[in-house]
């Protein structure tokens, strides 16, 4: 912010043709907003939009439909995790609506929303879907909200990080954890612009997704699920 002093009788502004006679000029000082280099960084930085037509045949969950998506990406989000909630979302969409749609969130950018849920039409939360390393007291939050918690864990790192968080989780009885080997999740990231096409084919717990060009297998692994209450 800069500083101008100019000259005004006080009470009226700095026009002399204004000025009573005999009212000498009165300094006043007007602050003037310089646009500075700490405004424009302030400025939001919008998401990039990315669409996806998604051909989904999941043999597994009897499960067989296209699903037009939009994922927002935030500047802080890569390409492996914007995928990796893409695939999430083909895995864990209902096959129909009657319950409440499966819909993406704003989960990397806003710390009340997970990336994916699924609301039924009275209110209540029946997923809660979450990508990558979130903080445990975030998972019991979810778990205390939602019918069903589910996790994504991805990258090199991951099985480092659950090494830490285990036993804090084990106590939740509605939440499932699946772990991507860090090749897949890498390859997935190779599959990402802009406009997709995709094609994602599920059997025997098992997944390709590709395109035209070229496809990945999936091998999810659960390292988390509920213990069946006696």
């Amino acid at each position: 912010m800069s500083l101008k002093f100019v000259a005004g009788w006080a009470g009226r502004g700095t026009d002399d043709a204004t000025r009573p006679r005999g009212q000498a000029p009165v300094a006043q000082c007007v602050a003037l907003r310089q646009p500075l280099l700490e405004d424009r960084k302030l400025m939001a930085i919008k998401a990039t939009v990315y669409k996806a037509t998604l051909q989904i045949a999941d043999m597994d969950r009897g499960l067989y439909a296209t699903h037009q998506v939009t994922l927002a990406r935030e500047p802080s989000e890569t390409d492996e995790r914007m995928m990796v909630r893409l695939l999430a979302f083909a895995l864990h969409v209902p096959a129909d609506d009657h319950d409440g749609a499966l819909a993406f969130a704003r989960g990397a950018a806003d710390a009340e929303e997970p990336d994916l849920w699924q609301h039924s039409l009275s209110g209540e939360i029946r997923q809660w879907i979450e990508v990558g390393q979130p903080d445990e007291r975030r998972l019991v939050r979810a778990a205390g909200r939602a019918d069903r918690v589910v996790l994504y864990i991805y990258s090199s790192g991951a099985h480092i990080w659950w090494a830490g968080v285990q036993g804090k989780l084990a106590r939740l009885n509605n939440l499932w954890v699946w772990q991507l080997p860090a090749a897949q999740s890498q390859a997935l990231a190779a599959l990402a612009s802009r406009s997709m096409q995709l094609q994602l084919t599920v059997q025997d717990g098992q997944v390709w997704i590709g395109n035209n060009d070229s496809s990945v297998e999936v091998h999810p692994a659960l390292i988390k699920a509920p213990v069946p209450r006696r």
